[in-house]
């Protein structure tokens, strides 16, 4: 599966202000994290960028936290930034390689990340990823761009097309509780497995 390479997240991850990393987790995946109580959950956050909602997982009691980035940049600076982190739970790779099996997939920005082409291949492997029951939780922008990505925006409309059969939505709305620059702008979902 074609990504964008890696160095162009090397380059987008060294500037100053890049919009994709807000600097701490976003404060609807921090609300839903909050009102978690398994803490034997395996959760996997792909795409973790600066990896905010794996180290405020890993902080809250879940040590069973998994990172994954593809640019080995990302992922020295968020080893670097916080090392009480499990190594062995931090990830170099292409998630479309990624073997594994989690009861929960953080999306946070990876999925607008990706070309629209491949939305496919992501819900199939986030579909193969998840254990029984498992769920996918995150944010998708409810609109499009009116430039050529990434990030690469769409439609509730066509989100529900591309998960169905797939996934049982249970939540599947605008976002109440985004941050500024970002509220009416995105989706909260919590998608289950079928």
């Amino acid at each position: 599966m074609k990504l964008f390479p890696r160095e162009y997240w090397d380059v987008e991850n060294e500037k100053p202000k890049n919009g994709w990393d807000i600097g701490y987790v976003s404060t609807p995946l921090r609300d839903y994290f909050d009102q978690l109580t398994n803490k034997d959950l395996r959760i996997l956050v792909p795409g973790a960028g600066a990896g905010w909602e794996a180290e405020y997982l890993h902080k809250s009691g879940f040590h069973q936290v998994f990172m994954l980035d593809f640019s080995p940049v990302i992922v020295d600076k968020f080893l670097t930034r916080y090392p009480d982190f499990p190594a062995g739970q931090v990830f170099c790779e292409d998630f479309f390689n990624h073997q594994g099996s989690y009861d929960l997939i953080v999306e946070q920005t990876f999925f607008s990340s990706l070309l629209p082409e491949q939305r496919t291949a992501y819900v199939n492997k986030v579909n193969e990823l998840l254990a029984d029951q498992g769920k996918l939780v995150g944010l998708l922008f409810n609109h499009e761009f009116n430039f050529n990505g990434p990030p690469f925006g769409g439609t509730p409309d066509a989100y529900r097309t591309l998960f169905a059969g797939k996934f049982e939505m249970e939540h599947f709305a605008t976002s109440y509780n985004s941050i500024k620059p970002r509220r009416d702008r995105e989706l909260f979902m919590l998608l289950k497995k079928c």
